[in-house]
């Protein structure tokens, strides 16, 4: 048909409409990136349900609190005792502190027991500058310590702006480093410039999109977003896109091999693709919501901010690129156009799958229909195989000093405290318990192993240690005390969990309604909380996926199947990446989360690739029955899939740059847990079982009673086809 008799409206207004409409969403969108801290935190506690015990404690802290204060802790560390000269210096460095004026009185300079270091605990005001803040006191105690000694700035707030650096790299170079591995792959996939950038444009005004309708909902305070949400956001949304492009731009390639009119092949392909990009998209936006049903806050604010991205992926997919390609046509494969194909070469007679098939994917369809059964056997075995590594993952949290890979001062100011100080100081445990239960309580505290120090709190803090000029009463706020412990490890060990379990244990002996709260205790209830996460929401995931791809297909056996695939995909991602974090990386452990966030992913994307291949089969198998449409199917949709793994894996690999124990575990289980699924399982366990079993893999659909010798060929006469 010629361009001629396609309607002006439809040939270049409304590309036209839709190219500028997305304009006008990355001009807003952009610049909202940089503002996207005015609504992110990375407050550990404010990841807590109400419910959690550290967050009640949380909550009655704060009524004995004057204003809202984090400490940083100052510590001076000298390589032999301090002499009286020495101390001297390092009290003048107090007046230094104050100087700054970061927020209340500043306590100190207090000396170890060993006199090679002392330590002052700096309140500074919990504000969004803290970071700047901590920078200030860094610039001040660390010129001015005695000559010869080192100081560290550390505790809360100092670990807390050394996290905050880390997550520096995410407005910047995280997406440069993407963007950079997309492209340099999407030029190897289709030697053309032009449709590279095609694709980019439309992931990146994607990516505005989904920054401006998150930054809308932080802002009206429907999620609570912080930096591991924010770096995810954005590989999810430029590998997303690209995915979903990808298998729009392999469409409208081959409508243009069957017309030279542009606007009917942009629309054929939009037809053909429509479906399996809206079912793709729509299982990892659900698959995303089912993290409300988590009690963990941060997995709970992960699910609509990730939903958000995959929706404008969806959208851009859609309407953006099918309008770049309406303008461009041919061009955008310059200078490798695709050409018309001659009448008699457009639907070729298939009668085994293989016809017009060549190179790699025509030897991987000879493979699984020769050899079927041994095929996917053979790859389960591989895959169980690798899932055993999941016994040696220790997915139970590490301590706050291991999350922060990169040099951080914090960290190194931590270690030197546990090297002279009770290591739980400036981090205690918060026991709050009622007035009239008070001693018996504080008695019970003292007595626990694990617990160097305990007292209770006057008003402004200030501990009641019974020694001359110290206040007598405790300060009271509606019938309840405080009571500080510190505590003899890390508060961020595991030693100091098992503390403050036996703690909560103690306590209620003397008072059952007393609460333990602090650091410690709010990394213990996030880990809990995240352990009965994965086991909740695992399951929904599974059955909301399962019942998508029942209705895209049509079938029972096939949804079943695939979903047990992919399953069994996860487990052996899993079990590498275990190894590979003990054994390579030499990781203390895990974050909790983790397990659940590589779950959601790998799940969601991994029957991403099933129903991109699972749709064009059933879409073969009503032209040419069961099995030749398995062969056909694989072989049509084998580059681009293939291309779009790679594509996913690099993106998520990105993640690997920003110096961040969880984002860097991640990014590794999702990158391995795609690409092993897109070599092995997608384009071998899957095809060559579905093979095996053929017709009745679409039961209970029409397909699985096809017999007529018109529809499919006896796996015989495949079998001797192929071997010619």
């Amino acid at each position: 048909m010629n361009s001629q008799k396609v309607p002006f409206w439809l040939r270049w207004l409304v590309p036209v409409v839709l190219v500028i409409t997305w304009l006008g969403i990355a001009g807003i969108g952009g610049p909202t990136f940089g503002r996207l801290e005015e609504v992110s935190s990375n407050d550990q506690a404010s990841f807590l349900p109400a419910g959690a015990e550290a967050t009640e404690a949380g909550d009655w802290q704060a009524k004995f609190r004057d204003s809202e204060e984090i400490p940083a802790v100052v510590i001076v560390e000298n390589g032999t005792p301090f002499t009286p000269a020495q101390l001297g210096e390092a009290a003048q460095l107090k007046a230094d502190i104050e100087a700054l004026k970061l927020g209340s009185a500043v306590v100190g300079p207090i000396p170890s027991e060993d006199d090679k270091a002392v330590q002052f605990i700096v309140p500074m005001a919990s504000s969004d500058e803290l970071r700047e803040k901590v920078q200030e006191l860094r610039d001040v105690v660390q010129p001015g310590a005695p000559e010869g000694m080192q100081a560290f700035v550390t505790g809360p707030a100092g670990l807390t702006a050394d996290l905050v650096n880390a997550f520096g790299g995410i407005d910047g170079i995280l997406l440069l480093v993407a963007l950079g591995a997309v492209f340099v792959i999407l030029l190897l996939v289709y030697r053309s410039v032009v449709l590279p950038l095609a694709v980019l444009f439309t992931s990146v005004f994607a990516l505005c999109a989904a920054i401006l309708l998150v930054f809308g909902m932080a802002k009206l305070g429907w999620i609570q977003l912080n930096g591991q949400s924010q770096g995810i956001l954005s590989i999810l949304v430029i590998g997303a896109a690209t995915d979903y492009a990808l298998l729009y731009v392999a469409r409208f390639r081959e409508a243009l091999t069957h017309t030279t009119n542009r606007t009917l092949a942009v629309i054929t392909a939009w037809k053909a693709s429509f479906e399996p990009i809206l079912a793709s998209g729509a299982t990892v936006i659900i698959a995303l919501l089912c993290l409300l049903f988590s009690d963990l806050n941060s997995n709970k604010a992960l699910g609509p901010v990730a939903a958000a991205g995959i929706l404008c992926s969806l959208f851009a997919a859609l309407t953006l690129l099918p309008a770049l390609m309406a303008l461009l046509g041919r061009s955008a494969f310059w200078p490798f156009r695709p050409k018309l194909l001659p009448d008699d070469e457009r639907e070729p007679e298939i009668v085994t799958g293989l016809e017009g098939q060549k190179g790699l994917w025509r030897a991987t369809g000879r493979l699984v229909s020769k050899r079927p059964r041994v095929v996917w056997v053979a790859s389960v075995l591989l895959l169980l195989a690798a899932s055993t590594g999941l016994m040696q993952l220790k997915a139970n949290g590490v301590p706050q000093t291991d999350v922060i890979l990169s040099a951080s001062d914090a960290v190194d100011g931590q270690e030197a405290l546990a090297r002279h100080f009770d290591a739980g100081s400036g981090s205690p445990a918060v026991v709050v318990t009622s007035e009239g239960a008070a001693q018996q309580v504080l008695e019970k505290v003292k007595a626990a192993d694990g617990v160097g120090d305990a007292y209770l709190l006057a008003d402004g803090n200030v501990p009641i240690t019974g020694a001359p000029g110290t206040p007598a009463d405790p300060a009271v706020r509606e019938g309840r005390v405080l009571i500080n412990a510190t505590l003899n490890s890390a508060a961020d060990s595991i030693e100091a969990e098992e503390t403050v379990k036996s703690l909560r244990v103690a306590v209620k002996e003397a008072d059952a309604d007393a609460l333990v709260g602090g650091v410690t205790a709010t990394a213990l209830d996030t880990n809990t909380t995240a352990q009965r996460d994965l086991v909740v929401i695992i399951p929904i995931v599974l059955v909301v996926i399962l019942f998508i791809l029942m209705l895209l297909l049509r079938s029972v056996v096939a949804p079943v199947l695939l979903v047990l695939s992919v399953v069994l995909s996860y487990g052996a991602a899993m079990g590498v990446s275990a190894w590979v974090f003990n054994g390579v990386f030499g990781f203390s452990g895990a974050d909790a989360t983790v397990p659940l966030f590589g779950f959601v992913f790998l799940v969601a994307l991994g029957v991403d690739y099933n129903i991109f291949l699972m749709s064009r089969v059933r879409e073969e198998s009503l032209k040419h029955g069961t099995r030749p449409g398995i062969l056909r199917g694989l072989a049509v949709t084998g580059g681009v899939i293939t291309s779009a793994g790679v594509v996913l894996a690099a993106t998520f690999a990105a993640l690997g740059v920003i110096p961040i124990m969880f984002l860097v575990q991640l990014a590794f289980i999702v990158a391995f847990g795609v690409l092993l699924d897109t070599v092995l399982v997608r384009s071998l366990l899957v095809p060559a079982l579905a093979y095996d079993i053929g017709s009745k893999i679409w039961w209970p659909g029409k397909l699985a009673r096809e017999s007529s010798p018109a529809q499919i060929a006896p796996r015989e006469e495949e079998e001797a086809s192929v071997g010619r």
